[in-house]
């Protein structure tokens, strides 16, 4: 099968990428380095260094028999997505290009222009470039389960069913974002939803968890093909934070109280969960839309334990409670699905103690170089 992957470089791109080569799939990378840009820019880099696209690439093919290519392109350019997908006839399209971070979009006006239209209009230009060359390729997206916010009703799979004044019909589920990151997402779904009713297209939405882990087996534990580690408050989620935290010996900042509750997922079942995507695609006309997380923590739960597994480690850490920077609900009734992919066969990998402690002593060696000025929240809702 011959693959595409938009944001081929990208934290979850590169990892993607590699297993789906290693599986004897043809693999395309494609990126305009975005991530790496916005990084050096705002003064975060990742905590592993990592080398170029192209260097990546070309030892990954000098040291497997997997060979992958690697495109430099803008995912919102229509020119360059229409010759890509002629070019490369793809029968699936994976789409990571997305500026990911809900605090850099709500950091300023340039920064939320630049999330909406990127995001928007790359979602866009694939889109309509798949309406025009080939409708049966199959477009798996990768949205997320902040879409949906925090009702205080049980979230289902992308729809749910309404009877109202003796009539039913089925809408999407009531999406409610939290940040113009989020709302950039909802509109991706929207935008894909109307392509399938109009056109036909094939398309899997992924409501995505936060992801956490920066290893694979066909990473080979070699430094250059290790995916990013953003600990930063402005790329990096709140469990790597909490990671880098503890074993530069600074406090895990909780915000608010701390019960804010979300579903999370290791970074192999991000890998599992886009697999089966790809095995069991959509039909063509049909929309289906997963949700993809194994487990459910709050932040003072995900606090707990990492200070647990860093103990027993021979290695105190302290919590800190901040007044928090975002709008958001800190405490609230939080219940979604997630059966589709156990139905599928995916197989977790859960958080446990031992997991937390392999991720701790994997980040020690380079606890000198992390910054702890990079941990304060700067970036403020209100």
């Amino acid at each position: 099968m011959n693959i595409i992957i938009l944001g081929g470089d990208g934290y979850l791109g590169w990892p993607v990428g590699i297993y789906f080569a290693s599986q004897g799939y043809s693999v395309t990378l494609v990126d305009n380095f975005t991530r790496r840009k916005m990084c050096i820019e705002h003064a975060c880099p990742p905590l592993f260094d990592s080398c170029s696209a192209s260097e990546r690439v070309a030892k990954w093919s000098s040291v497997t028999a997997f060979p992958i290519d690697f495109i430099e392109g803008d995912v919102t350019d229509y020119k360059f997505i229409t010759q890509l997908v002629r070019e490369k006839a793809p029968d699936t399209v994976i789409h990571f290009a997305e500026q990911p971070s809900a605090p850099y979009s709500m950091r300023g006006y340039e920064e939320a222009r630049f999330t909406i239209s990127n995001n928007i209009l790359g979602t866009l230009t694939l889109a309509h470039a798949v309406k025009e060359i080939d409708e049966t390729i199959h477009i798996v997206k990768l949205g997320t389960m902040g879409e949906y916010g925090t009702p205080n009703i049980d979230i289902e799979e992308g729809f749910i069913t309404i009877t109202h004044k003796g009539r039913e019909e089925t809408f999407l589920y009531p999406r409610e974002a939290g940040s113009l990151y989020h709302t950039s997402k909802i509109q991706d779904t929207d935008l894909l939803y109307f392509y399938v009713r109009m056109y036909g297209l094939r398309v899997t939405d992924l409501m995505q968890g936060p992801v956490y882990g920066f290893d694979t087996p066909e990473m080979c534990g070699l430094n250059e093909f290790r995916t990013f580690l953003n600990y930063d408050s402005i790329f990096g989620t709140v469990f790597n934070r909490f990671l880098a935290q503890a074993v530069s010996g600074n406090p895990l900042t909780i915000y608010g109280g701390g019960g804010q509750v979300r579903g999370y997922l290791n970074l192999l079942d991000t890998i599992q969960c886009i697999s089966l995507a790809v095995k069991h695609p959509s039909s063509v006309g049909e929309m289906r839309i997963l949700n993809q997380f194994t487990e459910q923590f709050s932040v003072r739960e995900l606090a707990s334990l990492v200070q647990e597994a860093a103990q027993e480690l021979g290695i105190k850490v302290t919590s800190q409670n901040l007044p928090n920077p975002r709008i958001e609900k800190e405490d609230h009734y939080y219940a979604p699905s997630n059966s589709s992919f156990l139905d599928l066969g995916l197989k977790p990998h859960y958080l446990t103690k031992d997991r937390i402690s392999e991720m701790l002593e994997q980040i020690l060696p380079m606890a000198q170089n992390i910054n702890p000025d990079h941990f304060s929240p700067n970036v403020r809702w209100n």
